[in-house]
């Protein structure tokens, strides 16, 4: 196990021999904090696509941005349609 500090937070990480999960699993561990599952058994193709792998991260993080704008501008209109039941 290992973790690693990004601006005040620790991801886990863990590295396994599954044949049953795939590469890479972005999770959650026991304190609801991000755990990173890194499946040994792919360790070739990890390799191979380390770089598109890596380059993943800014491209995930928009997608993310993405989904909790949608969420959070739906929750505004509903507040907005409550707001007029008060």
């Amino acid at each position: 196990m290992q973790f690693e500090q990004t601006k005040n937070r620790i991801v886990e990480f863990r590295l396994v021999d599954d044949d049953e999960l795939p590469p890479i699993v972005i999770t959650m561990n026991e304190d609801d904090e991000p755990k990173v599952i890194i499946n040994h058994k792919y360790k070739v193709w990890l390799g191979l696509n380390r770089k598109t792998i890596g380059g993943v991260a800014e491209s995930l993080y928009e997608k993310i941005d993405e989904l909790l704008h949608a969420y959070l501008t739906d929750q505004r209109l509903l507040e907005k349609e409550f707001e007029g039941f008060e």
